[in-house]
């Protein structure tokens, strides 16, 4: 779990919910023997500045480039798209998945919402999904494929084999599955709930079934859309707190964790 900035306690929780066991990681030390990571939201141009800042963004970019499982929410999604199209100048990216995001698409704070999403690797039941300044996934190269959309057509996850991204904030829901998603991810076994769209077994792009995990596998280490409504107080992140006399959260050199949602 990256913990420099962002809600990386709620992705620790919900993680420890699918069943992984969670490692923060603030130093290049803390990727040996990870199973996986996850890039929680937050803000993108400060969880970047704190990866250069921490010797991360390298090491980083080389595990996932051998293969590293990583799921990016929000902010975390900026950080894996090869295309950032509105990103500042000379802002800190991974730059690692083959996707074009925009970031702050859907608007300011004030703005967020929630919807339920049809995730058909999640099964039949829609997913609440919180959009809180989220970016927008504009495209998805030939590498990366569509997970869910909204109902016109937005997408607002994808994967592209060990990485995914999406746009919203699943740690902020109680509901688990995407998370139990980027674990079986991790394991490399097919997700439990895998299903095509006419709920019939799913299949991979060669035709052949995709099968579920049997019962008691081992843990890993580590719909159409509704009508929009206002996202939950809760998931403002109000209680995470900014230092202050400061514009940006993160991790101070004393160890303090510094956090500003977004």
């Amino acid at each position: 779990m990256l913990a420099l900035q962002g809600d990386f306690a709620e992705h620790a929780a919900a993680l420890r919910a699918a069943g992984a066991d969670v490692r923060e990681v603030r130093l290049p030390a803390d990727l040996e023997e990870l199973d996986g990571l996850i890039i929680p939201g937050g803000e993108s141009t400060t969880i970047g500045k704190l990866l250069v800042e921490w010797q991360l963004l390298d090491p980083l970019r080389n595990r996932i480039r051998q293969g590293f499982p990583v799921w990016g929410t929000c902010a975390g999604a900026i950080l894996l798209a090869k295309d950032v199209q509105d990103a500042l100048p000379g802002q800190p990216l991974l730059q690692v998945m083959d996707i074009a995001v925009r970031r702050n698409a859907f608007g300011r704070q004030v703005q967020s919402f929630e919807t339920d999403l049809e995730v058909p690797a999640l099964g039949r039941r829609p997913f609440p999904a919180v959009f809180i300044r989220a970016p927008r996934i504009e495209e998805v190269g030939p590498r990366a494929e569509a997970v869910a959309s909204l109902d016109d057509g937005t997408v607002v996850a994808a994967r592209q084999e060990q990485l995914l991204a999406t746009s919203f904030h699943p740690e902020l829901t109680g509901d688990a599955r995407f998370h139990r998603l980027f674990v079986e991810m991790v394991r490399g076994e097919p997700s439990s709930a895998a299903t095509s769209r006419n709920g019939r077994p799913a299949v991979d792009r060669a035709g052949r079934k995709v099968v579920q995990p049997a019962p008691g596998a081992k843990a890993a280490r580590l719909h159409q859309p509704s009508r929009l409504k206002p996202a939950p107080r809760a998931a403002s992140l109000a209680h995470l707190t900014e230092r202050p006399g400061s514009d940006a959260g993160g991790i101070d050199r004393a160890g303090r964790k510094v956090v500003q949602p977004g």
